[in-house]
């Protein structure tokens, strides 16, 4: 009797774990993501008093995103001491977004960009020079840059 009641068992809990079984398409069940890729154009020479256009191509699933749920450009100077506020980026069409900035003075600048489509979000951050550095900022360009300390921006 003991020998029927375990094989009863033991066939049972083959046919329970059987059932939770992996459906071969469970992996498509689950959200897929679909990053959000910003390629960004920042000239290579600027000169002081000089207005630049910043131009900021995104995608995503290698499609141009065309109505992105928001794209702000800020830029501001290494030493904080010039910041230029976060703006809306102007759509240009073709997934690409721009925004003008005249630069009062030499030094070292970040441009950070802030975009989000659907769920995905992305915030790069390009270095860049305009006219000449001083030596402050050469020793801050030749010791890399600083550990990202938090956003200073808005939250979306």
């Amino acid at each position: 009797m003991k020998k029927i009641h375990g094989s009863f068992l033991a066939i049972g809990a083959v046919w329970l774990l059987s059932a939770c079984s992996l459906s071969e398409d469970a992996a498509n069940l689950y959200k897929q993501e679909a990053p959000l890729q910003i390629e960004a154009e920042v000239p290579e020479d600027i000169a002081s008093g000089e207005t630049v256009t910043f131009e900021a191509k995104l995608t995503q699933n290698g499609e141009p995103v065309d109505e992105a749920n928001f794209v702000h450009f800020e830029v501001r100077k290494q030493d904080g001491s010039i910041p230029y506020p976060m703006k809306d980026a102007q759509p240009a069409g073709n997934g690409v977004y721009e925004m003008e900035v005249n630069f009062r003075s030499d030094g070292l600048y970040f441009l950070e960009m802030h975009a989000g489509s659907g769920d995905a979000i992305s915030n790069p951050q390009y270095q860049f020079i305009v006219g000449e550095l001083s030596e402050s900022e050469l020793e801050s360009l030749k010791e890399g840059p600083a550990p990202d300390a938090g956003s200073s921006g808005a939250h979306h």
